[in-house]
């Protein structure tokens, strides 16, 4: 039997007598249930007339994983194609390509270059850190038996919808992944309860923002979606916050929701809401995704159509000194606050040489309002003679104007390091920030800061689990760092870089900030505190709760810490659970 932990020193000998003895046993209780999770290459693995039967239970829709980029290599699980390899190299970058797939992801550092279709093709592709299967879950019930038969079989299971999570989420080695892509109902109801009377859309768990969106549009509605229209709704994006150009108008995605639909770990389909399971529908509300139960449906607010205003802005440093050019991106982050104030949005990025928003959006706003609100802006450009382009319009709808006005989006393969920033910070600190950003540009040959202007706390917001940190913030702000399909260790330095160079100064400038957990460094530290602010030993005494026995696991989700992953991928219970240092639904 292979080493699955060859980073543990004291119980590692320990783990593997446990998993070797206990490794055929069902997951019955925390006092039986096996260190590690059974992987493929282990003796308590299913035989194939056991996923033979677990197929026909869930009526033919069990996949067994063939990596999408196996087309590109030799030894693979298919054979080598040219022409197909240079397809898929050409359309890697576009999210269709994986979240059409029940195993690819969109976050490449955590696929550890398994099958990489950019590599050599005498390279090898292996499964790695993808799911092993996966069940195209299309109802509840196929959501009731994968959960039934992972357990009985002590297999690591994945909850997995589009794929975008930057976190790694939906993807484990060893995995079976529960695969909620084509759940894609969609009502628009008329609900009433103590807490909210009037419009709002239940959604399937894989409905996508650009659907869910063209269906509100029909009804002359709209909701809260990503500002990448490909993002799932109910997925990781609402349960973990979720951003978007309608933010400062009514909200972040989580606050706008209802209720949810679950499978509980025990296989009970539940509703949690203000009236019903309370606790489950606030820890579900913000406090992230993948650990409490696996969603089936949602139903969020919905708010009629309106005009709004949008528009774009682009300069450069062409034929100016860079204390000119970075003057004037001084100027631009000194107007976020007076656009976050008008319940705008703004998505922005900047690198060495160039600023652009891409796009400012202000629902219910007008042209007029944009200009006034850009107007230091451009007559500091002026001014300066510094080039600029500069659009703005007028939209009878809102979805006119995102349609019109953001970009299409392709997968995040940037390395990430997230915080948010304060209004606070904006206002009374603008010189130290702005310090910090032209430091991160021009020190760091092809790295970049994005960031997305944010004011949840301008309406009224729900009880709810929301890291208490955006409520104080005017932006979330990314750095990125590019990404190399063919040079691994490159890409372990500049994440590295980002941990213990970049994010520093920015943390101490924000104290007691945190960031978008959907949108962080994956080496955060302290990210308990980051991620979830102080709902953290609340959420985890929910975890506890509603998932005793641990089925749920998500690399930084709530309770994520009684488990640690091996250089193989295997899945074991961590060192610091064993030893009792985690217990009774707290965090120590």
């Amino acid at each position: 039997m292979p080493n699955p932990c060859p980073a543990w020193r004291r119980l590692c000998l320990a783990v593997l007598l446990v998993a070797t003895l206990l490794c055929g046993l069902s997951a019955a209780n925390d006092t039986s249930s096996p260190a590690c999770r059974c992987m493929p290459q282990d003796p308590c693995w299913p035989e194939e007339h056991r996923w033979a039967q677990f197929n026909k239970t869930v009526h033919g829709n069990l996949i067994a994983t063939i990596p999408i980029a196996s087309v590109c290599h030799i030894d693979a699980f298919t054979p080598y194609n040219q022409s197909q390899c240079a397809q898929l190299q050409s359309n890697w970058g576009f999210p269709e390509t994986h979240y059409e797939s029940s195993s690819s992801i969109m976050a490449p550092m955590f696929t550890n270059l398994s099958c990489n279709p950019f590599s050599s093709k005498t390279s090898h592709c292996t499964f790695g850190n993808y799911v092993q299967y996966a069940v195209n879950a299309t109802d509840a019930a196929h959501v009731q038996k994968t959960i039934r038969f992972a357990a009985r079989h002590n297999i690591r299971l994945v909850i997995r919808n589009t794929g975008h999570d930057l976190l790694g989420k939906s993807t484990g080695a060893g995995g079976l992944a529960i695969w909620m892509h084509y759940m894609k109902d969609i009502s628009i109801v008329d609900y009433d309860s103590p807490n909210y009377s009037g419009k709002a859309m239940k959604m399937g768990a894989g409905v996508q923002s650009f659907e869910a969106s063209d269906a509100a549009y029909k009804a002359g509605l709209l909701i809260v979606g990503g500002n990448c229209p490909t993002v799932g709704l109910a997925g990781g994006y609402s349960q973990g916050g979720g951003h978007g150009q309608l933010v400062s108008h009514v909200g972040l995605a989580a606050d706008q929701v209802l209720e949810w639909e679950v499978v509980l770990a025990n296989g009970k389909l539940v509703t949690g809401s203000p009236m019903n399971h309370p606790d489950l529908y606030w820890a579900l509300s913000g406090g992230g995704g993948g650990t409490y139960g696996v969603v089936v449906s949602m139903t969020s607010k919905a708010y009629p159509e309106l005009s709004t205003a949008s528009g774009n802005l682009t300069f450069s440093d062409t034929g100016v000194s860079r204390e000119t050019f970075f003057a004037a991106v001084a100027m631009f982050v000194s107007i976020l606050p007076s656009i976050g104030d008008a319940g705008g949005t703004s998505i922005w990025w900047l690198t060495n040489t160039t600023l652009s928003t891409t796009p400012t959006t202000i629902p219910g706003g007008t042209a007029t309002l944009f200009n006034s609100l850009f107007r230091p802006l451009t007559a500091f450009l002026e001014e300066n003679k510094i080039q600029y382009t500069y659009y703005v319009n007028d939209f009878p709808t809102y979805y006119d104007a995102y349609q019109t006005m953001t970009s299409p989006i392709n997968i995040t393969d940037q390395l990430p390091g997230g915080r948010l920033i304060p209004k606070s910070v904006v206002e009374q600190r603008p010189t130290d920030l702005n310090t910090i950003f032209r430091n991160i540009v021009e020190s760091n040959a092809g790295f970049l800061i994005s960031g997305v202007v944010v004011n949840s706390s301008r309406v009224p917001y729900p009880d709810n689990s929301v890291n208490p940190a955006w409520r104080d913030a005017l932006m979330d702000v990314i750095i990125g760092a590019p990404f190399d399909y063919t040079g691994w260790e490159g890409n372990v330095a500049r994440q590295q870089t980002i941990t213990d160079v970049l994010m520093p100064p920015l943390t101490e400038l924000t104290p007691g900030s945190g960031a978008y957990l959907n949108e962080p460094d994956p080496n955060q530290r302290d990210w308990q505190q980051v991620f979830y602010g102080d709902n953290y030993n609340s959420l985890l005494e929910i975890k506890r709760k509603y998932d005793p026995y641990n089925r749920f696991y998500a690399f930084k989700a709530v309770g994520s810490e009684a488990w640690s992953v091996a250089e193989n991928g295997r899945l074991c219970k961590s060192e610091s659970y064993q030893r009792g240092q985690i217990s009774q639904g707290r965090y120590i």
